[in-house]
């Protein structure tokens, strides 16, 4: 036995290291599981399941209560020039990112950064966006249920001013060619609203404000519980347990009924809606293109805006419902139909508005100003008055309300999901076993949150927290994720990683707007955000509700929440490491060594990519065999007689702070002892 000079220990540990791979990689790549191919977390059943899941996620009441106001505004069909080029710039490289993302290491978004701890705290700005988002959207879904309840009678409720909750305001919408002979308790009533307010209500606008929210003045008087409200708001919550008590095994499944449900009512809607009288001329104000529009900066922002909040990146749902995926899933092939299917919701269900908005005007002679509308009005007001114009009217209400509560469901399950595996990846020796409980646990905590919007004055609330929880955290995470992926831990090396999970790797294209394209284009909007960004209000122009200066500092408390984490966690990440600022900062923008593909074939070829430097790290750090050693300092036999040990204390070093130690360990502290064959 005689000991080798310094040198030959830095070469021998590096070879040995990829001899002990070899037997792994010359194993076909592609494995037909019958099972979950990742026994840890488990895998979607199918994949339509995830195909399924990310198109209901994607297309959510933005599709039906935003697009269609945006298009008619911005130029009619015109506005399409600009909507897609977006899409094409900015929305599906962004889907593509987190899809490839979420797949290749199979992670939720807290424990994905991994990648690059210095950013862990963009996994939990996403996490706690998802988590306020999820309270207010099932306020949403709880007001949904209380139209489909109410939808369940002969006459709607919201079709007449004879209710108990109308005003002195109340009338219905009067054609320009209304008969001499109208009755005299209409116009009586009519001249009464005119007289006390100057401004006429509708008896679904009335049914709204009064009989569904019972709404108070303003913030400063939330007034007593809806409990009827109350009631839905649990049934809301009680219907997203059941649905992801297990996971993606049973939200899976669902989806192929919550999914593909709005899709059937919307064409039978657009059969209908494309029939009515003055349908045509509805259709004509979306479609037909303003050119000189183009010309104007606000069109292309408002195109911009709608694509990067339309998609879905930056909340944390893609990377999730992606991290389920198998290995050798086709990522770039759901990037591309996932985001054209949601595009193209959007322009289907603006037909199916726009032909309801021009059979309105056609009946009431109303100015198109005072039909069209945008957002919960659009739904709860305008469609609801639409309704009761048509033959079954509370058959079509029925079925236009369950739509509307599926298109919400589907937008929950995504986000929901994001939160529950966030804490069980993040912590799997204490959570992964109880995620009934810890499901359940965010149900309760959730809910009890959201009862204040279920207030009489809850609506206050909930704009509060539309108005403020995202709108620049999303565009600020988004924008670090390309820098991340794009330039830190580089867009060739992440093109390798795809390329292990496709076989192939992607068109440039993608790598030129991951680094440059999207994020110049995110910038432009997050800057754009800022300088047309006005306090919080509520309600109509001619009679909006201003929020007190108390209301907006706590709004602007929401936006700093998710932002907070960033630098929170980037101080810790430097903290806990090794050496001098510059080499924390240095090691921080290093991969851990955790991170890769979960399952253990593929991180074997995945492993075998990597520099020889970089395995041996990776190995060490994760309780690896590097061959000849291992990682309790005890020697084993090594390839032709090779025998060696790494110190506990050298492996630390390789773990916290490699770029120094993985120069040295081996060289200076490492004894390798040769034996004669």
């Amino acid at each position: 036995m005689t000991n080798l000079d310094s040198e030959a220990p830095t070469v021998a540990p590096i070879e040995s290291a990829e001899v002990a791979l070899k037997s792994k990689l010359d194993q076909p790549l592609e494995v037909e599981f019958t099972g979950d191919e990742n026994k840890q977390r488990g895998n979607w059943t199918g994949k339509m399941d995830f195909m399924l899941s990310c198109i209901g996620y994607a297309v959510g009441l933005g599709n039906i209560w935003r697009f269609p106001y945006l298009c008619y505004k911005n130029g009619g069909g015109a506005f399409l020039i600009p909507y897609f080029c977006f899409l094409i710039l900015c929305g599906m490289p962004l889907v593509f990112l987190e899809m490839s993302f979420g797949q290749f290491s199979s992670l939720s978004p807290i424990a994905i950064w991994k990648i690059c701890p210095i950013f862990k705290g963009l996994g939990y700005g996403m996490v706690i966006i998802s988590g306020i988002v999820c309270i207010y959207y099932n306020i949403i879904i709880a007001w949904t249920l209380f139209y489909l309840v109410s939808s369940f009678r002969a006459q709607l409720p919201w079709a007449s001013c004879l209710n108990y909750w109308n005003t002195d305001s109340c009338a219905q919408r009067s054609s320009f060619n209304e008969s001499a002979n109208a009755s005299i308790a209409n116009a009586s009533q009519m001249a009464v609203a005119a007289n006390v307010s100057g401004r006429q209500v509708t008896p679904s606008e009335e049914f709204w404000k009064y009989r569904v929210l019972n709404i108070t003045s303003g913030i400063e008087d939330l007034g007593g519980i809806r409990w009827e409200l109350f009631a839905a708001l649990l049934v809301a919550w009680v219907l997203v347990f059941l649905c992801l008590v297990r996971g993606v095994k049973s939200s899976g499944k669902v989806v192929y009924v919550t999914a593909i449900f709005p899709y059937l009512v919307l064409i039978l809607l657009c059969i209908r809606g494309v029939t009515l009288p003055g349908a045509v001329n509805g259709l004509k104000l979306y479609l037909l293109p303003k050119w000189h529009k183009l010309l104007e900066l606000t069109v292309w922002a408002d195109a911009a805006m709608q694509i990067f909040y339309s998609v879905g990146a930056a909340w944390g749902a893609l990377i999730t419902m992606s991290s389920y995926n198998r290995f050798r899933n086709n990522c770039l092939r759901d990037a591309v139909i996932v985001p054209l299917l949601n595009c193209g919701t959007s322009v289907f269900a603006g037909l199916v508005i726009f032909s309801i908005i021009g059979f309105i005007q056609s009946e009431t002679g109303s100015p198109i100003e005072d039909v069209v509308d945008q957002g919960p009005g659009l739904i709860f007001v305008v469609y609801p008055e639409a309704l009761t114009k048509i033959f079954l009217s509370p058959v079509w209400s029925v079925l236009f309300f369950l739509m509307i509560f599926t298109v919400g469901l589907d937008s929950q399950f995504g986000m929901f999901e994001t939160m529950i595996s966030a804490f069980t990846d993040e912590f799997p020796k204490r959570l992964s076993n109880k995620k009934i409980l810890i499901t359940a646990l965010l149900v309760a905590v959730e809910f009890g949150i959201g009862v204040i919007c279920v207030t009489r004055g809850g609506i206050f609330v909930l704009q509060i927290m539309d108005w403020y929880s995202s709108t620049f955290s999303l565009m600020i995470i988004s924008f670090f994720e390309c820098v991340v992926i794009g330039w830190i831990y580089g867009a060739d090396r992440f093109y390798r990683d795809i390329e292990l999970m496709l076989g192939r790797q992607p068109s440039a294209w993608w790598r030129v707007c991951w680094r440059f394209i999207t994020p110049a284009i995110i910038l432009c909007i997050f800057i754009i955000s800022i300088v047309n960004h006005s306090p919080v209000t509520y309600g109509p122009e001619d009679n909006k509700y201003r929020y007190p200066k108390w209301a907006i500092n706590i709004g602007m408390c929401l936006a700093l929440m998710s932002l907070l984490p960033l630098p929170l966690l980037a101080a810790v990440a430097l903290y806990g490491g090794s050496g001098s600022l510059p080499e924390r900062i240095k090691n921080a923008l290093l991969p851990s060594p955790e991170w890769g593909p979960m399952v253990e074939r593929f991180r074997d070829q995945w492993l075998s990519q990597l520099s020889s430097q970089e395995r041996i790290r990776t190995l060490a750090c994760t309780g690896g065999k590097v061959e000849g050693f291992d990682q309790h300092g005890s020697a084993v036999p090594g390839v032709a007689g090779v025998h060696g040990k790494v110190q506990r204390e050298d492996e630390e070093d390789i773990c916290l702070n490699p770029e120094s130690s993985l120069k040295t360990v081996f060289a200076s502290k490492l004894t390798v002892n040769s034996s004669a064959n």
